[in-house]
């Protein structure tokens, strides 16, 4: 068959393991391009429970994005590799092609579409919570003036600190001092030291570390912001770009997506189609 004719032919992808339907693949070209990469290296910092981490048992990877990924896997046909980079590190990486695709929890936004193609598939948002002892801290609110640990990689501060303009001083209390941490470990280390009065991490991984500590966190309020997280890929990587948006929206229409997400308490940020580049 020539190229013009391919080019105009939609393939049935049985050969990547990928059951057909409209929205799987937009090309037959991206799939023949796919066809030629015999592994998909895939960036993840596997500190951030239940989305990746290792299981202190056997220190194996695990997760809901590992499980994602090895599905997506399975049904590209195609091996995954994982790669632990810092996440900091992890947008220059699929620029310079030392991966092809991040999955670790990352935040779509505008700065990072300029490096990266997001193709999304969860819902969260940055949730504020404190230790049980802070009888004093019960509100949102009732961390104006106070110090809020976060991690400084993430899109985190800027949120904290564009929610204390918005609420603490209309209310006539002293803005929030936000504080950049490592990670989240390191927020709930120091918010247990009693160094700072309050943490902010995703809203999809408070109640599995409630759970993990028992009597130790209480939540303040709801997410306050709403955020898309995304799978980045080389924005000239078309071919994996459809295809990592093809298995997904299989994943979907199966019930294969819904089903990992229950598997970790986390359906409630289940998206209902696959979007690209949606954040802001």
């Amino acid at each position: 068959m020539n190229k013009p004719v391919l080019k105009k032919t939609l393939l049935s992808l049985i050969a990547a393991g990928v059951v057909m339907n409209a929205a799987v693949w937009s090309s037959a070209t991206a799939a023949a391009e796919l066809s030629q990469k015999e592994e998909i290296k895939v960036a993840m910092m596997p500190n951030y429970p239940p989305l990746e981490f290792k299981d202190p048992a056997t220190n194996q990877l695990t997760g809901m994005d590992y499980d994602l990924g090895m599905e997506i896997g399975k049904r590209l046909n195609r091996k995954i590799s994982w790669q632990e980079i810092g996440f900091e590190q992890m947008v220059n990486a699929v620029a310079t092609k030392r991966v092809d695709m991040i999955l670790s929890g990352m935040t779509d936004t505008k700065p990072r579409q300029d490096i990266a193609t997001f193709v999304d598939y969860y819902n969260s948002g940055p949730q504020f919570y404190t230790t049980i002892a802070h009888k004093d801290i019960n509100t949102m609110l009732d961390l104006c003036g106070k110090k809020v640990g976060t991690s400084r990689r993430t899109t985190f501060p800027a949120e904290i600190a564009a929610w204390s303009a918005a609420n603490c001083e209309p209310a006539g209390k002293p803005a929030i001092v936000v504080v950049g941490a490592e990670g989240t470990a390191d927020a709930r280390t120091q918010l247990r030291q009693g160094r700072i009065e309050g943490v902010v991490q995703g809203s999809e991984t408070l109640p599995y570390i409630m759970e993990l500590e028992k009597d130790t966190y209480k939540p303040l309020g709801k997410a306050f912001a709403y955020q898309v997280t995304g799978m980045g890929i080389s924005k000239d990587d078309t071919a994996l770009i459809e295809g990592v948006k093809g298995a997904l929206t299989a994943m979907i229409a199966d019930g294969t997506y819904l089903k990992i997400l229950t598997k970790w308490g986390l359906q409630d940020g289940a998206i209902k189609e696959v979007s690209i580049n949606k954040g802001k």
